[in-house]
């Protein structure tokens, strides 16, 4: 840290008068200001916990969140007009939400890049440009810009490349939910619906929901007891997600709310009746354009000031404080 111009400019000296009061004085000031300095350094850490690139995205941790589920994306607390139990439907981003798939995509994209002799990204630019649906995305990366006149064309290609190798590598290693997830969505009540939107390739949705999800109709069966899982016995079934989509197949991407309202024409439910669950700042906008309430998680790809910025109704840093949003079935 950097003390202040008039510290410095006084050096932390005593006065002239406590010079004139003696000149063998003990001056105690300077230590204890700067004390009380790191004192407050350590106390207000907003940052994450990290461990390597991975933990930085993919399971940071905030070591002191301001926002909770009681709390707005502005640090003012949230209505109280909002009740989970009101909720009809409930809708998810796939990547960074749902599955801890950010290498999976990021080694996906060095190789399409690679294959196409075009530089190599950082992981930082490859978070940041997550906002962004696949074509316009890997076009950014190849040096191009919305109204340049290969930005479409170079992009469909690349986007191309990289979604016919990227689905085929999903798996539960590579895009496994994160820890409690699982859990959550057996806990939502069988009424409410559930859906899915994504700015990658509706195929990519489906490969992540049913390696992560049992895929078998939610029926009672001979072998029930075998597709139980950490949901405490109620079961996640894939074919509860009545509505699926991706860029691919809607109108326009996020943070156009498109995919959003075709997913609740879909499910039969009103959009103020639903809540849609992201984690990027492109997630909060197309909640926010179809009318539905906006929930954000700390654990994807972007950091807690994007998303502070963006107008999320909530942020939730476990998903124990998200599962508190949802109706959730005793």
């Amino acid at each position: 840290f950097r003390l202040s111009r008039s510290w410095r400019q006084t050096g932390g000296h005593r006065s002239n008068k406590s010079r004139m009061n003696g000149q063998n004085s003990i001056n105690f000031t300077r230590p204890i200001i700067l004390l009380s300095i790191l004192l407050l350094a350590v106390t207000n850490t907003n940052g994450f916990i990290s461990n390597g690139s991975k933990g930085r995205f993919g399971h940071s941790k905030p070591l002191n969140s301001e926002m909770s589920p009681s709390t707005t994306s502005d640090g003012k607390t949230a209505s109280s007009s909002y009740n989970p139990a009101s909720i009809k439907g409930v809708l998810f981003d796939i990547d960074g939400t749902l599955a801890d798939s950010w290498k999976l995509g990021y080694d996906a994209t060095q190789e399409v890049l690679i294959k196409n002799s075009i530089e190599q990204i950082t992981e930082e630019i490859y978070h940041d440009h997550t906002r962004y649906c696949t074509p316009d995305r890997l076009a950014r990366h190849a040096g191009l810009m919305p109204g340049d006149a290969d930005f479409e064309s170079v992009g469909e290609r690349l986007g191309k490349e990289f979604d016919d190798l990227y689905v085929d590598l999903v798996s539960v290693k590579t895009a496994g939910f994160y820890d409690d997830i699982e859990a959550m969505l057996g806990r939502l009540r069988p009424e409410v619906k559930v859906g899915a939107l994504t700015n990658a390739c509706v195929a990519y949705a489906h490969a992540v929901l049913q390696k992560n999800c049992p895929v078998y109709m939610s029926g009672e069966s001979d072998d029930a007891e075998e597709k139980k899982t950490a949901a405490g016995g109620l079961v996640p079934v894939y074919d509860r997600f009545t509505a699926i989509h991706g860029a691919d197949d809607v109108p326009k991407p996020k943070p156009n709310p498109d995919g959003l309202l075709l997913c609740c024409e879909e499910m039969g439910v009103d959009p103020k009746d639903c809540v849609y669950i992201g984690d990027s700042p492109s997630d909060a906008m197309a909640a926010e354009a179809a009318g539905m309430t906006p929930i954000g998680v700390m654990w994807g790809s972007h950091g807690e000031e994007k998303l502070k910025a963006a107008p999320f109704q909530f942020l939730c840093s476990s998903v124990e404080e998200l599962a508190q949003l949802l109706p959730i079935a005793n």
